[in-house]
């Protein structure tokens, strides 16, 4: 029974953390190219009503998910075109389009508020939802936590096992010298950053599709905000990055159980909602502390160079910096 209950609470935990599993690796590759795309939390809440307005329409979840997609990548470019080609600053210029798209939501989907509609199927994967254990917590899902699970491993494999990896790399952590290597910079952060919000554009579908279905206003509750610190939190590290995600998803599940505990029922459930995001504001404090310094200053200096990139990793040379390709 306590062997159940613990399968089916990582398997829900996986599931949970689909949107921001997305949503953290689709900013970890565009910040890997140098740019920050700070849209993130209304880019979703966009792309949640979008993908779900689409399915409802059309009755069509895979249309639903593309236009979701769409939407994404579109508020990518904008960011891409106005730090890349204007050369304005990326955070301010992301900061404004958070506030526009989470407007722009609430407007367009005033029709879709509370609308029953289609959702992503559940797709078990033939003989792998099988295996004991590892099967039903990975194996027995929909489409879109697959592609979760998917987009860690390849941005894994493609930034450090692909020579495009490391040029994506080269373009992030040093773009003068990449470009001094023949590497066309701005069209590869272009590219980059847009691939990025075709992702954060699904994992607004993963919402209104498959997490919590339908729409309703401030339906992605805050969560682009959360993918943001889990990349600086993962160190730009998409396995690390994929850790810090489903570490939220598993405050957010202890949360859940820990309500339906008796020894808490006279606890607001507001607490148990909340906690999950104040414990990971807390663990990047935590992490960016003079007391993890100090500890590290008593280790020898390449050890202690070592193992402050393992725990806090490294954020690209030219993240956030404008670059003129002449």
């Amino acid at each position: 029974m306590e062997t159940n209950f613990l399968i089916q609470t990582l398997a829900s935990i996986v599931a949970a953390s689909t949107p921001v599993v997305l949503a953290s690796i689709g900013e970890t590759i565009s910040e890997k190219s140098g740019v920050i795309n700070l849209s993130l939390d209304g880019s979703i809440a966009l792309s949640a009503m979008t993908g779900f307005a689409v399915a409802f329409t059309t009755g069509s979840v895979t249309l639903g998910m593309l236009a979701a997609m769409a939407v994404g990548a579109l508020v990518a470019l904008i960011i891409a075109f106005a730090s890349i080609t204007l050369r304005q600053e990326q955070v301010a210029v992301g900061f404004v389009l958070t506030m526009l798209c989470i407007e722009l939501a609430d407007f367009l989907g005033n029709p879709f508020v509370r609308r029953p509609g289609p959702s992503v199927s559940h797709a078990p994967i033939p003989y792998l939802s099988d295996i004991p254990i590892l099967g039903p917590v990975l194996f027995n899902h929909n489409l879109i936590v697959y592609l979760s699970i998917l987009s860690v491993v390849l941005a894994w494999w493609w930034t450090h096992k692909t020579q495009p990896g490391l040029k994506l790399q080269g373009v992030g952590e040093r773009p003068e010298s990449a470009f001094a290597r023949g590497v066309n910079v701005h069209r590869l952060r272009f590219v980059y950053t847009v691939i990025g919000g075709a992702l954060v554009g699904l994992a607004g579908a993963s919402y209104s599709l498959s997490i919590k279905l339908g729409w309703s206003h401030r339906h992605t509750s805050g969560i682009g905000w959360i993918a943001l610190a889990i990349v600086i939190f993962g160190g730009w590290s998409p396995w690390r990055v994929a850790v810090g995600c489903y570490l939220f998803g598993l405050l957010k599940a202890l949360g859940s159980i820990l309500q339906r505990n008796s020894a808490f029922v006279n606890v607001p459930t507001q607490i148990f909602s909340s906690a999950p995001f104040a414990l990971m504001i807390f663990a990047l404090l935590l992490l960016n502390s003079e007391g993890v310094d100090r500890l590290l200053a008593l280790l020898p200096p390449r050890v202690a160079r070592q193992l402050d990139r393992a725990i806090r990793g490294r954020s690209p040379g030219g993240l956030g910096q404008s670059f003129i390709q002449e």
